[in-house]
C-alpha cells in the first residue's frame, strides 16, 4: 500500500477465456472501478477454473505486494465453479461479512444472488474478494464493499491502525 493507494492484483477465472475462446470483460471491468477509486493494478491474470492455478495466482500476487486480490468468476454452482473451495484451501481465515454483504445486496438486484458464493478471505498478506463472473455483477458488488476494504488490507499487510 503506497500511500493511500492499494495494490491490486485481478484474476479472471474462466475456461473459456483462459482457452481465447472469448474476451474476458470481467477483468477489464474490474480495473477500470480500483482505477476510478484510486487503486493501483499492479498485477492482472486470465486463468482456467483449476483449483491449483487459482492458488498458485493468488499466492503469486500477495507475494509480489498485492493488497488486494480480485477475482472475477467460478463463484457460481456449475460443476467447473471452484475459485471459493481454492481460496478456502490456502486462506488464513474467512471474513463472512463480505460475502454476506455481496449476497444481501445483491438480492435486490436479482433472484439469483442466492446462488452466489462470494467472498472475503486473507490470504498470505492480502484482502482476497471472490467476486460474481458477469462484469455488472462484479464491479457492484465491489462497490458494496469498498468502505470495508482500506481497513481490511492495512490489516492484512501489517500496517498498523488505530481501528
Amino acid at each position: 500500500m503506497a500511500g493511500n493507494s492499494i495494490v491490486v492484483g485481478v484474476i479472471t477465472v474462466s475456461d473459456r477465456a483462459a482457452a481465447g475462446e472469448y474476451e474476458d470483460h470481467g477483468g477489464p471491468a474490474l480495473r477500470k472501478a480500483c482505477t476510478e477509486r484510486g487503486w493501483k493494478v499492479e498485477a492482472e491474470a486470465v486463468i482456467p477454473d483449476d483449483i491449483e492455478k487459482i492458488q498458485t495466482t493468488i499466492r503469486g500476487f500477495s507475494a509480489q505486494g498485492c493488497g488486494l486480490i480480485l477475482t472475477t468468476g467460478g463463484t457460481g454452482i456449475a460443476l467447473r465453479d471452484v475459485t471459493p473451495e481454492a481460496i478456502r484451501g490456502i486462506m488464513r481465515v474467512e471474513i463472512p461479512g463480505f460475502g454476506e454483504t455481496m449476497r444481501m445486496r445483491s438480492l435486490e438486484i436479482t433472484p439469483n444472488a442466492i446462488l452466489s458464493r462470494c467472498l472475503g478471505a486473507v490470504v498470505d498478506q492480502s484482502l482476497v474478494l471472490a467476486l460474481p463472473g458477469k462484469p455488472s455483477g462484479a464491479v457492484e458488488c465491489l462497490s458494496f464493499v469498498e468502505g470495508a476494504i482500506p481497513h481490511s488490507v492495512k490489516l492484512c499487510i501489517g500496517v498498523p491502525t488505530s481501528c
